[in-house]
C-alpha cells in the first residue's frame, strides 16, 4: 500500500456544469484513512504468500463442475477437459478435466459466479433473499499529464450523462507509484429500462464533460476492462453454507454499494469462513448427518460480523433509487436517514425484482445518439477491447451459449431491438444480415468476452448462458 487517500471529491454533474457536494465523516463517500490499491497488483501479492505457505494454487485451470454425493452434499468439484474442437471432438492436445475432493468446498468465484448458479438452483440456496441485483463497471488506466497528477486524489460524479433514473456514476483514482497514472471507470447499475443504453458509450460521452476533459488532455490510455458487480446487498444474500461447502466474497454479495467498495467485506468473510471450518473440523465431537461437512456455524457468526452490521446499515441506500425522484431521492436519503440513522430505521426496501426483467420494449423508449469517438479521450469498443489483453483459443467450444437459437431474434431483436449489441463491453453480440438480405441473425464474437457476465445477467429472455472457456482464455488485466 503506498497511496494513503490525501483528498474527496463527490459532485452533481449537469450537462455542461459541476455542482460540489460535501461529504461529511461518516458518510459513504468519505475515504479518510483508506488507501488507493490497484487490485491487480495486490491479488497477485496475495498469490506469492499463499505459495510460500505451501498453498497450491492452479492458475489457469477453470472449474466448471460441482460435484456431489449420492446424498446430495458437495463433494468437491471438476476442472474442464482441454484440447476439445468446436465440433466437440478431442484434438491431438486432449487431456482430461481433475477432480477435486473435500470435506468442505469454498465458493469464492466473484460476482455472478457460474459455479454458484448451480448452487442457487440444485441446492435451492436463494429460496429467503431477494433476486440479486448488478452492475457493470467500466474501468481505464491512463497515463496523464504530471502537472494534473494529484497522487491520492479520490474523485466521484453522479448525473450527467445519465438521466435521474438511471443508477450510476464515475470514479477517478489518481495512483502514487512513481509515475502519473490514474485509474477511471463509470458503474452503471444494470436494473435499467431504456434498451438503447450503452454503458460503455455513457462512460466514454462522460468523459467530454467540461468539468473532467481536461484531466485527460495531453494523457494516454493504457489499459481498458470490464467486470459486473454485486449491488443487492442485504436483501439479496442467500444461504451462505450447505452440506459440503459454503460461499464467500462477492459470490454472494458483500459489497458496500453506496462506498463502491466490497474487497474488505470479501476478505473478512474468507477469514471468518476459514476460522468456523477449521473448528469444525478439529472438534473432537463431530458428527456430520451428510458426507460433506455442514459448517453450520459459518452463517451466523457472518451475521456476528462488521460485514454484516456495515452492510446492513446502508441496505436501503441503493433501493432508495426506484423512487420517482431517482438519483435525488437517493441523495436526500443518503444525506438524511443514513447519515442521522446509520441503517436503524425500522424498514427495509425492496429492490423490485431481477435486472433483466426491468427492461423496457424498444417500442416505449427513445434511441439514443451517441457522439463518435475522438480517439484522443474517447474510444470505439474494439480499440479498448484490444487494451484488455483478451485472447481465446479459436479452436474450442463455445463458452456464450444459447438455451434457444430462436429466441434472439425472435424475442431480443423483435421487442427489444437487440439490447445485447449495446449492454457487452466487449462488442461480443451484434446482428447481421442473413443471405437471403431480408432476416438477421445473431452472431457471437466469443473472442472478444472480456467475462464481465454482463449477458448472463441482462439478457431480457435469460437465454445466454455463460461457461468458463478453455484454459487460460480471458482478457489479461496486468495491473488493472
Amino acid at each position: 500500500m503506498k497511496t494513503p487517500v490525501t483528498q474527496d471529491r463527490f459532485s452533481l454533474l449537469t450537462e455542461n456544469y459541476k455542482i460540489p457536494i460535501p461529504i461529511l465523516p461518516g458518510l459513504p463517500m468519505h475515504n479518510t484513512g483508506n488507501y488507493v490499491v490497484r487490485l491487480g497488483n495486490f491479488v497477485r501479492w496475495l498469490g506469492e504468500q499463499a505459495e510460500e505457505l505451501e498453498v497450491e494454487v492452479y492458475p489457469g485451470c477453470p472449474v466448471t463442475e460441482v460435484l456431489y454425493h449420492e446424498d446430495g452434499s458437495v463433494k468437491g468439484v471438476a476442472t474442464s477437459d482441454v484440447g476439445i474442437g468446436k465440433d466437440g471432438a478431442p484434438k491431438d492436445s486432449f487431456e482430461r478435466g481433475m477432480e477435486f475432493h473435500s470435506k468442505v468446498v469454498i465458493f469464492a468465484e466473484g460476482c455472478h459466479g457460474h459455479l454458484a448458479k448451480q448452487l442457487y438452483k440444485q441446492l435451492d440456496l436463494r429460496q429467503s433473499c431477494e433476486p440479486q441485483t448488478y452492475a457493470i463497471g467500466l474501468k481505464e488506466l491512463w497515463e496523464i499529464d504530471p502537472a494534473k497528477h494529484r497522487p491520492g486524489r479520490v474523485e466521484h460524479t453522479v448525473g450527467w450523462p445519465l438521466n435521474r433514473h438511471t443508477y450510476g456514476g464515475s470514479f477517478v483514482y489518481h495512483l502514487g507509484e512513481g509515475e502519473p497514472l490514474i485509474a477511471v471507470g463509470y458503474v452503471i447499475g444494470l436494473d435499467y429500462s431504456n434498451p438503447y443504453i450503452s454503458p460503455f458509450k455513457e462512460f466514454q460521452r462522460w468523459k467530454h464533460h467540461p468539468s473532467v476533459r481536461p484531466t485527460f488532455e495531453g494523457g494516454k490510455r493504457i489499459a481498458y476492462g470490464a467486470r459486473a458487480l454485486n449491488e443487492g446487498g442485504y436483501q439479496s444474500i442467500p444461504q451462505l453454507a450447505f452440506p459440503g461447502g459454503c460461499l464467500i466474497g462477492c459470490s454472494p454479495g458483500f459489497m458496500n454499494v453506496p462506498k463502491i467498495k466490497g474487497t474488505h467485506n470479501a476478505m473478512k468473510s474468507g477469514m471468518i469462513c476459514a476460522e468456523a471450518i477449521f473448528d469444525k473440523l478439529t472438534d473432537e465431537n463431530l458428527q456430520s448427518e451428510t458426507q460433506g461437512v455442514f459448517v453450520d456455524d459459518y452463517e451466523q457468526r457472518m451475521r456476528d460480523s462488521w460485514v454484516w452490521k456495515e452492510i446492513y446499515s446502508v441496505r436501503n441506500v441503493r433501493p432508495s433509487f426506484h423512487s420517482p425522484l431517482g438519483l435525488y431521492g437517493t441523495l436526500m436519503y443518503t444525506g438524511v436517514f443514513y447519515y442521522l440513522f446509520r441503517g436503524k430505521e425500522p424498514w427495509t426496501f425492496s429492490h423490485g425484482g431481477a435486472d433483466y426483467k426491468r427492461l423496457k420494449p424498444a417500442s416505449e423508449c427513445t434511441p439514443i445518439e451517441y457522439p463518435k469517438p475522438d480517439n484522443k479521450i474517447s474510444f470505439d469498443l474494439l480499440s479498448s477491447v484490444a487494451l484488455s489483453g483478451t485472447n481465446h483459443e479459436g479452436d474450442q467450444p463455445a463458452h456464450l451459449t444459447l438455451m434457444s437459437d430462436e429466441v434472439p431474434v425472435n424475442q431480443n431483436l423483435g421487442i427489444y431491438d437487440g439490447p445485447e449489441q449495446r449492454f457487452c463491453p466487449a462488442g461480443v453480440y451484434e446482428y447481421v444480415p442473413m443471405e437471403d438480405g431480408k432476416t438477421m441473425r445473431l452472431q457471437i464474437n466469443a473472442q472478444n468476452c472480456v467475462h464481465c457476465k454482463t449477458c448472463d445477467i441482462k439478457d431480457p429472455s435469460q437465454n445466454i448462458n455463460w461457461v468458463t472457456p478453455e484454459a487460460g482464455g480471458g482478457p489479461a488485466y496486468n495491473g488493472m
